[in-house]
């Protein structure tokens, strides 16, 4: 009997594992799309406690202590606003967001690195304004020699994302999974199609 209830508990155990919680801003929105706000239900479970967020749907599983009983949370809403940052920061994956995960030059998918359009060599500065997102291929083939050199021409022209763009840009990458109860949190704010 001892060996079936320790199957159950490790079984349940790792589900437990696959029960993120969506999280809201008190405007009802996610903190993020891109990488997408989830919180381990551990977290989620804890900020309920302490009255730091409303549970707006939850999963079947439950957790309990010895006194208490409670269905895990699959989205929760902060209580507090929490303001967006207006300034993007500029990292590798945001760079690679702000270019949707394409190759610059030739909208290749997949094998990115970034390539400063002018030149480090020739003065180029390391900002939004310089640096895409580019396959190794036209990384290689563009070296160290200015755009009109290279034979190769950007898609669009490189600039610093507004934070809201770069969060509508992270809209059209889901996460590999989607909870049901997240769907209508995610997109009830996007314009319909007439």
């Amino acid at each position: 009997m001892s060996g079936n209830f320790r199957t159950n508990f490790v079984r349940e155990a790792g589900a437990l594992k696959q029960c993120p919680a969506l999280v809201l801003n008190a405007d009802y929105r996610p903190l993020s799309y891109y990488p997408l706000s989830l919180w381990p239900w551990q977290e989620a479970v804890k900020a309920a406690w302490l009255d730091r967020v409303d549970i707006i749907a939850e999963y079947d599983q439950v957790v309990h202590s010895p006194s208490t009983q409670i269905r895990i949370p699959s989205v929760v809403v902060l209580r507090d606003y929490v303001k967006p940052q207006k300034k993007v920061a500029f990292t590798r994956f945001n760079l690679f967001l702000r270019d949707e995960f394409r190759c610059q030059y030739c909208g290749a998918k997949g094998d990115l690195t970034f390539d400063h359009v002018v030149p480090r060599a020739s003065g180029g500065k390391t900002s939004w304004e310089n640096v895409v997102a580019a396959c190794s291929p036209c990384n290689l083939r563009k070296g160290s020699r200015a755009l009109r050199h290279s034979g190769l021409t950007l898609r669009k022209p490189p600039r610093q994302p507004a934070s809201e763009a770069l969060m509508n840009t992270g809209r059209k990458f889901p996460p590999n999974h989607l909870h049901e109860s997240w769907v209508d949190f995610l997109y009830w704010d996007a314009e319909l199609e007439a």
